[in-house]
């Protein structure tokens, strides 16, 4: 099977960072972009099979990433973090999956697992 390739969008280096070593210990590709406009440049330019995607970041918060990014790619899974539980409607009608920041790593893994994979 080849290797599934994911792209983290996050403000937070060390997040992003620790993010991205339990992701690759699983067997994914990832590509990290720390600003929404950054990773909408990587998510236009790069193939990749699913977004892991911050809600608050500083410019452009994770609903309008997410809303751009399905326009171009809607068949793109987009897993939405977040350490707020109560976010608009709008934003979660935009995304596949949403992850409470403080879940276990294994939470997030297994929402990556179920949109990626299948």
């Amino acid at each position: 099977m080849p290797q599934k390739t994911l792209l983290c969008v996050d403000d937070e280096a060390v997040g992003l960072k620790v993010r991205k070593i339990i992701l690759e210990r699983e067997g994914y590709r990832v590509l990290t972009a720390s600003a929404g406009v950054d990773g909408l440049t990587v998510f236009s330019e790069q193939e990749v099979d699913g977004v892991v995607l911050d809600y608050a970041m500083p410019g452009m918060n994770g609903g309008s990433v997410a809303s751009a990014m399905k326009r171009t790619k809607p068949q793109v899974p987009i897993i939405l973090l977040s350490a707020y539980l109560a976010l608009p409607d709008s934003v979660m009608d935009t995304v596949d999956a949403f992850v409470v920041k403080g879940d276990a790593p294994e939470v997030l893994l297994s929402k990556i697992a179920e949109l990626v994979r299948a």
